[in-house]
């Protein structure tokens, strides 16, 4: 029996905003504002531009990748 059958391999939504939370937390905590402001803007563009495996990869649907991507960047 392999060990990998008692293992969970997927995230689910909403572990994903969690985790997500948790890294702008970490974020806010530690930087300048206009360090912020790049990393959103950066990554915000990078989901804009995952293809559709991508987005499956990280279990997101092209509405969740739109809807985050699409944010202003003064929000979190």
């Amino acid at each position: 029996m392999s060990g990998l059958s008692d293992v969970r391999l997927t995230l689910h939504p909403q572990e994903l905003i969690q985790a997500g939370e948790r890294a702008a937390t970490s974020v806010r905590l530690s930087g300048s504002p206009w360090q912020r402001f790049w990393l959103r803007l950066s990554t915000r563009k990078a989901l804009l531009e995952l293809d559709e495996h991508a987005l499956k990869d990280i279990g997101l649907t092209r509405a969740q990748a739109l809807e985050e991507g699409l944010k202003p960047f003064w929000r979190g």
